[in-house]
């Protein structure tokens, strides 16, 4: 069985199955009191059968029993909602730009990439940046999704737990080739991602001396 692919994976996928279990069983309950009622109090049936006028006790029971469940409901979403808003002190900065219709990646080191390269088991930030119209930064894998705003700056963090690639979507219609617009998370291991990024510091350099000499030349 494969772990994880986020530390977001458990606590939302509980929260998902606790809500369609509760909502299961009332659907099945409900549904089969309804065909009860209706075959063994049919007034053809049962001379003898007849209408509540009220009832406190059923009043008071199917007002107290759906508030319960819909406080446990809201508080599971709620400790889901701080989780994923609390991002570490020391997680990875990286800024994400959203476009119609791609995705590219700044790191705080300047290293710009159309993939979003982490390291596994190292926590990310995200700050989300649009250049033109509402996008949506979604990974299904990871269980995180967050508007993209034009003049707005929000955030998202991620613990990536598994390698692997995993998508990147865009959640949000945004234009006429809104579903060509994704993108992926590369989780690498602790090497590859450090080889990764002396490559990229590398192929930077040779940029940053042929501008600096082109500035002298002039």
């Amino acid at each position: 069985m494969l772990a994880d692919a986020s530390n977001f994976v458990q606590p939302v996928d509980n929260t998902f199955i606790f809500i369609v279990v509760i909502c299961v069983f009332f659907l099945v309950l409900i549904t089969a009191m309804m065909i009860t009622f209706v075959i063994k109090y049919n007034s053809k049936r049962n001379k003898r059968a007849k209408n509540i006028e009220g009832s406190l006790v059923l009043e008071i029971t199917w007002t107290v029993i759906p508030a319960i469940l819909v406080v446990f409901m809201f508080y599971y979403g709620w400790v889901g909602y701080k989780q994923m808003n609390d991002s570490p002190k020391d997680a990875v900065i990286v800024n994400v730009y959203a476009q119609m219709w791609s995705w590219s990646y700044k790191y705080q080191d300047g290293i710009k990439a159309d993939t979003l390269f982490c390291e596994v088991n190292k926590p990310v930030k995200v700050l989300l940046n649009s250049k033109d119209v509402d996008h949506s930064f979604y990974v299904p894998a990871f269980r995180i999704k967050k508007d993209v705003i034009p003049g707005r700056i929000n955030t998202a963090w991620f613990l990536p737990t598994r390698v692997g690639n995993y998508d990147v979507l865009c959640a949000e219609y945004c234009g006429l080739r809104h579903s060509y617009m994704y993108s992926t998370v590369a989780v690498l291991t602790g090497e590859q991602y450090k080889a990764w990024h002396n490559k990229q510091v590398l192929n930077a350099a040779p940029a940053a001396d042929t501008l600096s000499t082109n500035k002298s030349s002039l």
